[in-house]
């Protein structure tokens, strides 16, 4: 049994070189270990606090020294000598510590940094693998897997330069494929990708996620850059791959409308939904993230019985908070979930949107944030949890690579274990 000796809170720089919250806690028995929080740049309204110091001389106002010093003199007398493994009891104090719906008051990113840290240190002191440890605190029905990566690999909306309105557009391996496969299939569309777009002289840059940001025309022209690009690669290795979409909705929606550059008058919901299906005939669309506006409800329900066959998926609607991913269930809105652990603050509350989401059969898509660090938390937490999809980005950047990389690793545990029994 290991407690709590010290914390200790700083300030670092995340992947788009603004400040981000690092937080090292070490125990009794010499077990220790750093977590960093990392940002998102598309964020939901409903979303906890990442808490900035809005000072404009530091930083533009993006420092996180407030978040720090919370760590430091608020969150640290509280849990020094608490007992690391028991991290409901240790993120229940934080959450009563704040009390506030947002974590606006301690932030998120201060809170998050905390919880994630005590977790990894206590794996260390049981000297358990961080997964397996995470997987004690989550429904174990499910066995242990590799979840199947969602490649980013054209960025738009917030996510890059480009003139796409949609933010992400997603290679996806079929479920069948082997992580070791699905890693191959990632690479070899990408660099075939980027030769098309060197074909074309379209823009070859990545955006924040990894995935490239040319200019096109329509949205729809990044769907056919991907299938050209896999059709180039699947002659020779036969590719089982689908296609995916993270619309980003809010970033497009306007009141009652929603505003498209593919034609110069707004779509209202009806053509908007017209226009999926029409994108899904053409693409056979598995993964419609946030295809409207957070509080659009009604459509999102009337959209998930529309196109039946594909993956209708929650981030801005849901935001990882279990009253928002409650209503979305009441309305039957959602086939999947995205799960940020920035968006609520804490590692236990993550766990109970997971398990609520597993109760009601939701797919699981355990995601990185466009302001990430090399942090690989969430690759641990994606196979704790059982997880059927991660998203990381795409394969560049190395920021992305570490998540990918410590799955690799997850990877080769798990086939170890599987020879073993």
């Amino acid at each position: 049994m290991a407690i709590i000796k010290q914390i200790h809170a700083r300030e670092i720089l995340n992947s788009k070189g603004n400040p981000a919250i690092e937080t090292t806690v070490v125990l009794s028995d010499g077990a220790s270990a750093t977590a960093s929080c990392p940002s998102g740049t598309s964020v939901g309204t409903y979303e906890a606090v990442d808490l900035k110091d809005n000072d404009s001389k530091r930083f533009k106002g993006l420092g996180v020294l407030k978040a720090v010093d919370h760590v430091k003199n608020s969150i640290a007398p509280k849990l020094v000598g608490m007992e690391a493994s028991n991290q409901a009891d240790t993120d229940n104090v934080m959450i009563e510590l704040d009390g506030t719906k947002n974590k606006s008051k301690l932030g998120a990113n201060a809170t998050l940094s905390v919880s994630m840290a005590v977790c990894k240190a206590s794996a260390k002191s049981h000297q358990i693998p961080l997964f397996m440890y995470i997987r004690q605190f989550s429904s174990q029905a499910d066995p242990l897997k590799t979840p199947t990566p969602l490649f980013n690999l054209i960025n738009g909306g917030k996510h890059a330069s480009s003139n796409l309105d949609f933010q992400e557009f997603f290679l996806i391996p079929a479920t069948s494929k082997t992580y070791e496969e699905c890693i191959l299939i990632g690479f070899n569309v990408t660099k075939a990708l980027s030769e098309i777009l060197v074909d074309n002289n379209l823009n070859t840059l990545v955006g924040d996620e990894g995935g490239f940001g040319p200019k096109l025309s329509k949205n729809s022209e990044a769907l056919q850059l991907l299938k050209d690009a896999v059709d180039r690669e699947s002659i020779r290795f036969g590719f089982d791959v689908f296609f995916g979409i993270d619309a980003a909705s809010n970033s497009f929606f306007n009141k009652k409308n929603y505003r498209l550059k593919d034609r110069s008058s707004p779509y209202s919901a009806e053509d908007l939904i017209n226009y999926y299906k029409d994108i899904n005939n053409a693409y056979h669309l598995l993964y419609l993230e946030d295809p409207f506006a957070e509080d659009d409800w009604s459509n999102w329900a009337y959209l998930s019985e529309q196109i039946s066959n594909t993956i209708i998926v929650g981030d801005d609607l849901t935001v990882t908070n279990p009253f928002r991913l409650q209503t979305a269930l009441d309305k039957k809105a959602i086939g999947g979930v995205i799960v940020k652990p920035n968006q609520i603050g804490t590692v236990i509350e993550t766990l109970a949107v997971v398990e609520i989401a597993k109760s009601e059969g939701l797919k699981i898509i355990v995601s990185h944030r466009s302001g990430e660090t090399n942090e690989d938390f969430i690759a641990d937490f994606a196979v704790g949890v059982s997880s059927d999809y991660v998203k990381f980005g795409a394969l560049q950047r190395g920021e992305r690579m570490a998540k990918y990389n410590r799955l690799l690793y997850i990877n080769e545990q798990l086939k170890s274990v599987q020879k073993s029994t």
